[in-house]
């Protein structure tokens, strides 16, 4: 679904020419860089959650793509460190901690409360309230997270550019990502469910019920649940062979949060290293 768009209707006539344009495009890149600028301070965002859809403003997405047409490469330097990009890194950092080490490009956005551990955040990202972007996770091109999300160390959050309609990754409130999981090609994780490290999601891997053996979704781990990484066997003309899915292994209350120690409990139960 689309998201009706807060950025000017010319962004959509530049796209239609984008074969055309360059860096010499003065009024193009003008318009570009005060679209990114919205992206950039939460003005504008690349989708958000409606009821149960999430919708997505196409034209915030173009005018990220188009940034690559009209933005010339040009060298920065912080500290020792020299960058050669198209794009800054992030300036506004208003109530968010940001550890040295941690790296935003501009036009993603960071809300207050939020925490950048050593870390890579992407343009086109929104990060709500409240959230950890542990040591080595990476937040993609355009995904969504919400607020009170812990993405820990080594977790990796995908970015989803191409088509400008294609949805991005989302992490809603209150959610636990693991150590070193993966959650990408516009997968989305549910309110306060708890990921386990490792674990693998993409839009086409199932999501399985341990207690009934019902495939609940693809890409998609529910709400207020404990899911990990798993396999089911799937028969093919050369052999019986284990694909991955994953699976739910819990079901929490509505609010429930875990500690990690009630956490670990869940995960021993079920034979899984937390």
């Amino acid at each position: 679904m689309s998201l009706q768009s807060p950025l000017p209707a010319a962004i959509d006539e530049l796209w239609a020419r984008r074969d055309t344009l360059s860096p010499e495009d003065a009024e193009a890149r003008s318009l570009v860089v005060g679209a990114i600028d919205q992206l950039d301070t939460g003005r504008a965002r690349v989708a958000m959650i409606s009821g149960d859809e999430v919708m997505v403003d196409e034209r915030a997405k173009r005018a990220i793509l188009l940034s690559f047409k009209v933005l010339s490469m040009a060298r920065s330097q912080v500290g020792d460190f020299q960058h050669l990009d198209r794009h800054p890194l992030k300036t506004t950092f208003e109530g968010v901690r940001v550890v040295p080490g941690a790296i935003a490009r501009w036009g993603a956005y960071l809300a207050p409360g939020v925490v950048l551990m050593p870390s890579f955040t992407n343009i086109g990202a929104f990060v709500d309230e409240n959230t950890m972007v542990d040591t080595w996770a990476t937040v993609g091109s355009c995904a969504q997270i919400g607020k009170n999300v812990h993405l820990s160390g080594g977790a990796g959050i995908g970015g989803v550019l191409e088509p400008p309609n294609a949805v991005p990754v989302v992490i809603e409130d209150d959610a636990l990502i693991g150590s070193r999981a993966m959650i990408v090609e516009g997968a989305r994780v549910g309110r306060g469910a708890v990921v386990g490290a490792g674990t693998i999601l993409s839009a086409s891997i199932p999501v399985i019920d341990v207690e009934t053996g019902e495939e609940l979704s693809r890409g998609r781990i529910p709400d207020w649940c404990v899911a990990v990484s798993g396999t089911r066997q799937k028969r093919f003309p050369g052999g019986t062979f284990g694909l991955p899915c994953v699976l739910v292994l819990r079901r929490l209350e509505p609010g429930q949060r875990h500690d990690k120690a009630a956490l670990n409990q869940v995960l021993r139960e079920h034979g899984v290293n937390a």
